[in-house]
């Protein structure tokens, strides 16, 4: 007897010169997340991110996508739209990381606390988000999403494939080691 099994992959390939990237193009192993800035399991998988980076190093390259569910998060648009008006100025990840590590206080004057925080120039950074500059770029993030079989975030990527298992700490270290054992086997 046979079996299909169906796998969801990712559609837009990572890009160096479009998405956030931390590691090298030549690592093992490529972790994308789709992520919401304000979902719960969003936070509960950040520290969990980077303790496999930590313990990963160069053999792992870490993306993100934005995938703001507006409907269960008023918020995650504003903050998706104040990482990527942080990127325009060279500091996504560290917006990012603030906003993750203060996914409880995403509101505009908060964003704004943490663009000076970044000393970023906050003026130009208000007149982004007042006009949404960076809107477009999360809604291309959430398209690509969606072609790509995400239906709630966090969702995980390895090497291109979704990960449907645990996104634990362990769990996601065997996934990630196993699809590096895997791609050395091919090279």
């Amino acid at each position: 007897m046979s079996r299909t099994q169906w796998g969801a992959t990712l559609t837009m390939p990572v890009a160096e010169e479009r998405d956030h990237i931390q590691g090298s193009a030549d690592a093992a192993v490529t972790l994308l997340e789709y992520g919401d800035y304000e979902c719960p399991y969003c936070g509960a998988a950040y520290p969990i991110v980077k303790e496999v980076q930590s313990r990963m190093g160069d053999r792992l390259r870490f993306v993100f996508r934005n995938f703001p569910i507006t409907t269960s998060h008023p918020h995650a648009e504003q903050a998706a739209e104040a990482a990527e008006g942080a990127a325009a100025q060279g500091r996504f990840w560290q917006m990012h990381d603030l906003i993750y590590e203060n996914q409880r206080r995403l509101r505009d004057q908060d964003l704004r606390a943490y663009a000076e925080k970044l000393g970023l120039d906050v003026e130009r950074f208000d007149k982004e988000l007042a006009e949404h500059v960076h809107a477009e770029r999360i809604h291309e993030d959430f398209l690509s999403g969606v072609r790509s079989g995400v239906n709630g975030t966090p969702t995980f990527y390895i090497n291109g494939a979704r990960h449907d298992g645990s996104y634990e700490l362990e769990p996601l270290l065997r996934a990630l080691e196993r699809a590096g054992a895997s791609e050395r086997g091919t090279r």
